[in-house]
């Protein structure tokens, strides 16, 4: 009889698997394989007795026999068959000939798409999704088609503030799920409902509440919304909420808003054993505490693992002609640029050469100082081009940030009678505003850089949006863009950039780049970052068009 040699033994303790005895050059190799084991530790290893860790360990041991029972290695192989069950259902699930479970509970003339019947399932088998499709693909359809199914009732949605009515109206139009609006930050006895919809910023005054089980699923609408993690209230409230949850989906096309170890946080909400720690996360994928060193890669891992699912439209059949990127120079204002010119130098030098707290927070104050002084430079310009537009009939959707950019466009366009979505209106204006917009009444929708996720309709009645500031985040600008390049959209859309050589933007634009960089390898990983197309060939006629028409006027 041939005598297999073992080296250590695998226990099964209190339903966690203990690795004891191990020689040093096997306990190497352990930690090589396992990153989430600490470089520094010695004596016991201990791992979850999950069906992912079954295999694992199981595969492990083909290399390195361990002294087991009988019954135990009865158990690490169930678990290992279990593994590999669910991994050959998800594979089946995402094969393009899948036909997705039938749904009870859907609207008479309503339908799951077959690529949303596929999120659903996926959501099922794995427990757990981050679902990036293409802003229009009907991300807040697959999450109500999710909880048609018993087993995820009740449900909670979480969504920014200005989209607790939009996802009531969506869900109750497409099911005969019932639907409850959570209403202020103090926990009350809740009503009979299907669905409870939470905004953000209500989170953490529920957080006692979370951690009952009471909701069997969740999906975080916009979850970039929790990308700084647990430190702040609504983050923690979040991971309770989470924690507590058997099915968690995660839905936004622009997860990482800026650099690539976002994702860590994001997917702390949805499976935080994913990418191990945060130290082995950085030490595993990252060149420092920010940026991801091959994030085409990472975004592989998390397609192989069935964590992310993300299909652009020309992979469900909605190619639409590609986004027509114009970027204009505007010129800026020099008296606006002098006037801060020589603060700015302060913080400058306050920036490179002070303390720690001292370079932070003048480093801050001139970002905000030149990012305000550089939209006021060149709003009146912004105003102008806007102009050319508008006597050319073009609704257009024009972005801002600055409250006295706003000011200045308001005041040059009055006699447009614009529409305003920005932080200082209430839902109810900002409902007006868009009906406003999409029934013709006026031709310029005033935007925030950051009002717009989630909104829907405007691409009915629009397709030119222009950025008369820009944001530190290339995927506010997409998610913007996203609003009107969707199903439902007639025509090419055109994305104008209206950028300045002085201030703040030549460095944003810069920065920008790192940023695409990095949210691309991972959101579509071996996607390399495309060529733009660009046709200015419109734009310039309308010029043309517009300035001999006031040539004329003034020579009347």
């Amino acid at each position: 009889m041939v005598m297999i040699r073992t080296y250590g033994q695998l226990t099964l303790i209190d339903n966690k698997w203990q690795l004891q005895n191990i020689p040093p050059h096997v306990a190497i190799r352990l930690k090589q394989l396992f990153p989430r084991v600490p470089k520094h530790q010695i004596g016991t290893f201990e791992f979850p007795n999950d069906k992912q860790h079954c295999a694992d360990l199981s595969w492990f041991l083909q290399r390195y026999p361990m002294d087991m029972t009988q019954a135990q290695v009865n158990t690490l192989e169930s678990g290992r068959k279990g593994y590999e069950a669910e991994q050959s259902r998800m594979e089946d699930i995402l094969r393009p000939e899948y036909i997705p479970s039938v749904l009870n509970g859907l609207k008479e003339g309503q339908k799951v798409r077959q690529y949303q019947g596929q999120a659903i399932d996926l959501v099922l088998a794995r427990y757990a999704l981050l679902l990036g499709d293409d802003v229009g693909l009907g991300k807040t359809y697959t999450a109500a088609g999710l909880f048609l199914n018993q087993q995820a009732l009740p449900a909670a949605v979480v969504m920014q503030t200005h989209l607790q009515a939009q996802w009531q109206e969506k869900i109750e139009s497409f099911t005969h799920l019932t639907v409850h609006k959570i209403k202020g930050t103090k926990p009350y006895n809740l009503p009979a409902a299907d669905v409870y919809l939470f905004k953000y910023s209500q989170l953490l005054g529920w957080i006692d509440t979370f951690g009952d089980g009471f909701f069997k699923a969740v999906a975080f609408d916009e979850i970039q919304e929790l990308r700084r993690g647990t430190d702040s209230g609504k983050g923690q409230a979040a991971k309770v909420l989470a924690n507590a949850a058997i099915y968690k989906l995660g839905l936004s096309a622009t997860p990482i808003y800026n650099y690539g170890s976002e994702i860590w946080n994001i997917m702390q909400y949805l499976d935080d054993l994913a990418l191990g720690s945060f130290y082995d996360f950085l030490r595993e994928w990252c060149i420092d505490d920010r940026r991801v060193k091959d994030p085409d890669a990472l975004g592989s891992y998390l397609r192989e693992q069935n964590l992310m699912l993300r299909r652009t439209k020309r992979d469900v059949g909605q190619q639409m002609p590609p986004i027509n990127t114009i970027v204009e120079h505007i010129e800026a204002d020099q008296k606006a640029l002098k006037s801060v010119e020589e603060l700015a130098k302060q913080l400058a030098i306050k920036a490179t050469t002070g303390d720690y707290f001292s370079r932070g927070q003048a480093g801050r104050e001139l970002d905000l100082m030149m990012r305000h002084t550089t939209g006021v430079s060149k709003a009146l310009g912004v105003a102008r081009y806007i102009r050319i537009l508008l006597e050319n009939d073009i609704p257009v959707l024009l972005m801002g940030w600055h409250r006295d950019v706003y000011e200045i466009w308001l005041d040059e366009l009055a006699d447009l009678k614009p529409a305003m979505y920005t932080g200082s209106e209430s839902e109810k204006q900002k409902n007006d505003s868009v009906q406003r917009f999409v029934s013709g009444e006026t031709n310029l929708f005033i935007m925030s850089l950051r009002s717009g996720a989630g909104l829907d309709g405007l691409q009915f009645r629009c397709s030119t949006v222009v950025f008369g500031e820009l944001d530190w985040s290339p995927k506010v600008h997409e998610q913007i863009i996203g609003r009107l390049h969707r199903e439902g959209q007639q025509e090419q859309i055109t994305a104008i950039y209206l950028n300045t050589n002085e201030g703040s933007d030549p460095p944003m634009v810069e920065v920008l780049g790192v940023k695409q960089f990095q949210s691309t390898g991972i959101i579509d990983p071996g996607k390399q970052l495309e060529t733009k197309f660009s046709d200015k060939s419109r734009i310039q006629v309308l010029a043309e068009q517009f300035l001999n028409k006031k040539t004329n006027k003034e020579a009347a």
